[in-house]
């Protein structure tokens, strides 16, 4: 009996522990990334790229990306524990180990770019390394703490995944695929500087130096509507280069003049939830608008 007791908490405690290992990996936002990287294969030839070459692209691309987000959880955990939206991750509230979350971080982050090198080609595993770096280190560890345009630079890495599938395809940079990493890292100021402003306060309260604590909403608003206007005319540039047809080009401005919407609504009412909708309203908008392409792609 005590022995079958014990084996059930043995097994409750490794199911808890996958679960919290599974929860650093930040799986919406890695998921997010490999759509828009198969995105990047998909578009990168006339027809269907290889199934296995798609996959195991995919799948090197997420480990990496998965690494990345788990050592954001590691660097972040004492800012973590004081914020409303994050004191409850794995590592803040002890329930994973710094050594756990380091061995299992660096074990995605080998294997992802092993399967790169060896499967796919060196050029992309070195780029989807680098934006490992540049999201793990540059923005998490430097300049999220460093300057209120933390968000734009820092942006860059989670712009990438477009052109890494592209080269993992094409083993080149290619200027298309450079046009969809402009389109999200245009997208992602006001994504992110909506999700800052509902969280204004909890950024206060740990010290970081995001657009609404440093300089208010106000500006943070008028700077959101300004982004969501340069992203219309960006989304604009495969349509006028002949990279896509006119399908993505009625959607795509669609899309955008509700997101213009949700700008302009934000800037000009006190609604307090409405930086919470736009930011909801943002990822559903990049996720349609890379749908939107592969249906494009092939008509």
């Amino acid at each position: 009996m005590i022995e079958q007791r014990t084996q059930s908490n043995q097994l409750t405690s490794l199911v808890g522990l996958v679960k919290d290992l599974y929860e650093i990996t930040k799986p919406k936002v890695v998921f997010m990334l490999v759509i828009t990287a198969i995105v990047g294969m998909v578009l990168a030839q006339p027809t269907l790229p290889s199934l296995s070459l798609l996959f195991v692209a995919s799948l090197g691309i997420g480990l990496l990306s998965a690494a990345a987000a788990a050592m954001n959880h590691i660097v972040d955990q004492k800012i973590d524990a004081k914020m409303a939206r994050t004191y409850n991750r794995p590592i803040a509230k002890g329930r994973l180990t710094n050594q756990q979350a380091i061995g299992f971080s660096l074990f995605l982050a080998f294997s992802g770019f092993v399967l790169l090198y060896f499967e796919v080609n060196p050029l992309t595993a070195w780029l989807t390394l680098a934006s490992l770096f540049g999201y793990a280190v540059v923005y998490t560890l430097i300049l999220k703490r460093l300057t209120p345009q933390n968000i734009v630079i820092g942006g860059l890495a989670g712009a990438m995944p477009p052109l890494l599938g592209w080269c993992a395809i094409t083993g080149e940079i290619h200027p298309h695929a450079l046009l969809l990493v402009m389109i999200i890292f245009t997208w992602t100021p006001p994504h992110f500087w909506a999700l800052a402003i509902h969280r204004k306060e909890d950024y206060a309260r740990v010290n970081i130096p995001m657009l609404p604590v440093t300089h208010g909403n106000e500006f943070t608003k008028n700077t959101i509507m300004l982004y969501t206007i340069l992203l219309t005319l960006v989304c604009i540039l495969p349509y006028l280069v002949g990279m896509t047809g006119i399908l993505y080009l009625v959607v795509s401005l669609g899309l955008n003049v509700v997101f213009l919407r949700y700008a302009w609504l934000l800037k000009t009412t006190e609604n307090k939830q409405l930086a919470m909708e736009t930011f909801k309203f943002s990822i559903w908008h990049l996720l349609a608008l890379f749908v939107v392409l592969l249906v494009d792609h092939f008509i």
